[in-house]
């Protein structure tokens, strides 16, 4: 069993309040953009996961597998000291 780390379900809670239920069940691309605080170095799989389990748990994606996110071009990690976020797009191919 996997046990989500702290950090992953502080951001799971407060993404939660910014996804609309739309149960997207249709080929899309799922660009990020991560600006973050520092300049630390991440793991952009692993944000990108992350990020996709979040948008399925809040109904706005039906699952995260191939056939619904074919893709996440376009993603990449941002420097932003002064207002970290995620900004998501939603294209359907």
């Amino acid at each position: 069993m996997i046990i989500p780390s702290k950090q992953y379900k502080e951001f799971e809670e407060s993404a939660l309040w910014f996804i609309e239920s739309l149960g997207i069940d249709y080929p899309v691309n799922v660009k990020a953009l991560f600006y973050m605080k520092t300049r630390r170095r991440v793991d952009l799989t692993n944000l990108l996961e992350a990020l996709d389990d979040v948008l399925v748990k809040g109904g706005m994606l039906t699952d995260d597998n191939y056939k619904i996110i074919e893709g996440h071009d376009g993603s990449r990690v941002l420097y932003d000291k002064d207002h970290p976020r995620i900004e998501v797009f939603i294209e359907e191919i």
